[in-house]
């Protein structure tokens, strides 16, 4: 039976667990230009087998329906999965809810305030040019992995829907300025990584 709490891993693609693809996933990885191809294995193979361990069944009866640049979907009594990966590092996540992850590297360098000015609303940009200038580009990070989450859980776009996010540093607290929604959202800093996830129960998510 499934967990009732969300469940985060944060891996490295370069795993040497079997690969665990579908004869369809098959098919859609050989058709991968062969830079792509490991990432997409790597990273189906090992969702496949951890979702696996949290429903209490053989990774072949996990139903996953992940066509390449496509966010990855269960069928409906198995729960919600998520995928973020950069350069190295994978991210995964299950839930019995909508859930959205991101991660990025802790020290990219950014620049902070042109990136904000472009895609942050407002106000945000005005908090963040009121920190001295060392401190900006971790708040901008911190901001942006929670909303690249928020777009995914709420199955949107960065082009349709980033400008409308807005992070609260201090409240730790998304909120969509015209949707109005205001869902649940986690980030913590591990091995390096900035990691953030959004939906019900990720404050209390089980990382592993």
């Amino acid at each position: 039976m499934a967990s009732p709490s969300p469940q985060l891993w944060l891996l490295s693609l370069e795993s040497s667990e079997p690969s665990r693809l579908s004869a369809q996933e098959e098919q859609w990885c050989a058709g991968l230009p062969a830079r792509l191809q490991l990432r997409y294995r790597s990273s189906r193979s090992q969702l496949r087998a951890r979702v696996a361990q949290v429903l209490g069944c053989e990774p072949e009866a996990v139903a996953l329906h992940s066509p390449p640049g496509q966010p990855p979907r269960l069928a409906a009594d198995q729960g919600y999965v998520s995928i973020s990966h950069s350069a190295e590092a994978l991210l995964l996540a299950w839930s019995p809810a909508p859930i959205g992850i991101d991660l990025e590297r802790w020290d990219r360098p950014l620049q902070a305030e042109p990136l904000a000015r472009r895609f942050f609303p407002a106000q945000e940009v005005k908090d963040l040019l009121a920190l001295p200038p060392e401190q900006r580009s971790a708040r901008f990070l911190e901001s942006w992995v929670c909303k690249e989450a928020a777009i995914k859980w709420s199955a949107s776009s960065i082009a349709a829907d980033l400008s409308h996010w807005l992070w609260n540093h201090d409240r730790k607290e998304l909120w969509h300025l015209e949707q109005d929604w205001k869902p649940e959202c986690a980030w913590h800093v591990r091995e390096g990584w900035c990691c953030a996830a959004v939906g019900d129960g990720v404050a209390s998510a089980q990382w592993r």
